[in-house]
């Protein structure tokens, strides 16, 4: 799945989840969604796939919703992909 994919069906996942990607974060990168493990930052099965931390559900959920209220048109997924990405490297 890439971060694309998984930022178009933000509301069908748990938001107690997160989001792992792989690096660098573009839209096209491998993602994955995951319990975070209670032991690390990553689960085993993201580490595997060379993922790492990028949010949690409810977190991207949030900033999507606040980012998008602010723009005077409806922003592309791509564009809320790429903003979700500033926030996760520059904000988070």
């Amino acid at each position: 799945m890439r971060l694309l994919d998984i930022v178009g069906r933000l509301p069908e996942f748990d938001e107690e989840d997160t989001i792992y990607v792989s690096e660098p974060w573009t839209e096209d990168s491998d993602a994955m969604v995951a319990t975070g493990p209670q032991d690390a930052l990553v689960p085993a099965e993201a580490a595997k796939e060379g993922l790492t931390y990028f949010l949690e559900i409810h977190i991207a959920i949030e900033v999507i919703k606040g980012w998008v209220a602010s723009q005077e048109e409806k922003p592309s997924l791509s564009a809320i992909c790429e903003r979700l990405i500033y926030y996760a490297t520059y904000d988070a």
